[in-house]
């Protein structure tokens, strides 16, 4: 019988035999000559490396395999060595675009001169007359007879031109260790367990004479958990709230909108650099106009209305019917305004906009943000500090200060700041300010507007501790897990 201190379980020493005859096999091996199920081999080999009986050994294994492209292109050749194939002259761009498709001319040119097969001078292109099959065919060749772990250097071209995809595979090898041999060799029995006493067992007495498997109390459990809400949606929650218990009304608005809301409604000149101070993602699409809105702004933007100078030129219809994916949800509040131009406005959206940002810590195309209006006669700049104010109290930031800054829309204009006590340093938050009469007045509203716009995310990344605001977006279900309920 094995020494006490081990408490071997049948499975275990099923293992245990089984190495002591194979050693050095992977999981589907040890299954075999175990006879248990692949999952409970390697759970039985865990528990005996525990004990130092076996070693469970873990590598990374690089696979490499053909994307449909790649397999494509391995039946018919690379796009440079068909058309180099089919050159015996040189012969003009124009002509090879009759004999080949244009996205494919456009691809393999780039190659044929990388490789020096060919030259391009003028609109013709002219053969080297030396097109030696490279790696990165020999490659494709034999990665179309299946995945290769083992591959040339020629795999990281093909894997830029998305014609081969790396994947990665834990690969197990399960060892016998000196002890585990000499206890196998002792004389292990196998005798059949009962592992979870039932009421039948109970009632028929067998547990009198059966092998109970022992457990071991210290063993931590596993750990439970409850389901919550998503952290970054339980700060929007509390947003919505905030804003809700203040006396704001909730709208919401179309994520497709004119450039007519997006820019020419808030003043933003159509052929100026401002026009372009967000990176816009435009659509193909237009849409008609509210005719009655047309007049009015088209004054405001070419001579001012009595009101400025305007921005001069000829204001474009056509250009304010194109559709563009909203670059900021004002583009909702003040067609909301527009609709409800009467006294008094309280409002406010929170919901995704779209910007053609690079990906980096701080930024993404998409992110959601807080936008909000107050409509009022005698409402004023100090109105508009004491509100904002009041809702970042309400989220915990003790220390809020503003300064001064700009937004086409709004005048006077500033940013809001918070003081971060872990950063040790003010941190900006959006943007706020008095919507400028060149707004409000095409569109028939006669009292002042407070308006502001607050980054939802980067509230988020202070809340929750984040330096990457990637991170609010990932499926990291262990983070979610044990991240706080706030």
């Amino acid at each position: 019988m094995p020494p006490k201190e081990y408490n071997l379980t049948s499975n275990e020493k099923r293992v245990l035999l089984a190495l002591d005859k194979k050693d050095n096999v992977s999981p589907e091996g040890l299954a075999s000559a175990s006879g248990l199920s692949i999952e409970a081999a390697v759970q039985s080999a865990f528990l005996l490396a525990e004990k130092g009986l076996c070693e469970v050994k873990e590598k990374l294994i690089t696979i490499y395999t053909l994307t449909k492209e790649g397999e494509l292109y391995a039946q018919v050749s690379l796009p440079e060595r068909q058309i180099i194939n089919s050159l015996t002259a040189p012969l003009s761009l124009s002509e090879l675009k009759k004999k080949f498709p244009p996205q494919m001319v456009g691809i393999a040119l780039g190659w044929l001169r990388k490789k020096s097969w060919a030259r391009i001078e003028g609109d013709k292109i002219i053969p080297s007359g030396k097109a030696e099959v490279g790696e990165d065919e020999s490659i494709l060749a034999k990665l179309k007879k299946g995945p290769l772990s083992e591959i040339g250097d020629a795999v990281r071209d093909l894997m830029k031109r998305n014609l081969v995809e790396k994947t990665e595979k834990k690969e197990r090898l399960i060892t016998i260790t000196e002890a585990g041999r000499a206890l196998a060799a002792s004389g292990l029995t196998i005798e059949e367990e009962i592992a979870q006493l039932t009421p039948t067992i109970i009632k028929s007495g067998a547990w009198k004479t059966a092998k109970i498997r022992p457990y071991n109390i210290h063993t931590p459990v596993k750990p439970l958990y409850g389901a919550k809400i998503h952290p970054y949606q339980r700060l929007i929650n509390e947003m919505r709230l905030i804003f809700l218990e203040m006396g704001f009304t909730e709208i919401k608005g179309d994520i497709v909108q004119s450039s007519f809301w997006n820019f020419d409604a808030l003043f933003q000149p159509q052929d100026h650099p401002a026009r372009e101070m967000q990176d816009t993602f435009h659509l193909a699409t237009e849409c008609d106009l509210p005719e009655e809105y047309i007049a009015p702004v088209k004054e405001m933007h070419e001579r001012g209305a009595g009101i400025s100078r305007g921005w001069g030129g000829k204001w474009s219809v056509e250009v304010a019917r194109k559709q563009v994916l909203r670059t900021h949800t004002t583009a909702v509040t003040i067609k909301y305004l527009a609709e409800h131009p009467d006294p008094p406005v309280k409002a406010f959206c929170i919901d995704r906009a779209y910007r053609r940002e690079a990906i980096d810590p701080t930024h993404t195309p998409e992110f959601e943000q807080l936008e909000g209006v107050v409509m009022d006669k005698g409402v004023s700049f100090k109105n508009l500090l004491g509100c904002l104010t009041e809702f970042y109290h309400r989220m915990g930031f003790e220390e809020v200060r503003f300064r001064p800054g700009y937004f086409p829309y709004t005048e006077p204009s500033v940013e809001p700041e918070v003081y971060v006590e872990s950063r040790g340093k003010w941190v900006e938050l959006g943007g706020a300010g008095v919507f400028r009469k060149e707004v409000t007045e095409p569109l028939g509203i006669k009292h002042p507007v407070l308006a502001w716009g607050l980054g939802v995310s980067r509230v988020a990344m202070l809340r929750l501790g984040l330096k990457d605001l990637r991170e609010l977006y990932q499926s990291d279900i262990d983070w979610l897990r044990k991240s706080t309920v706030f």
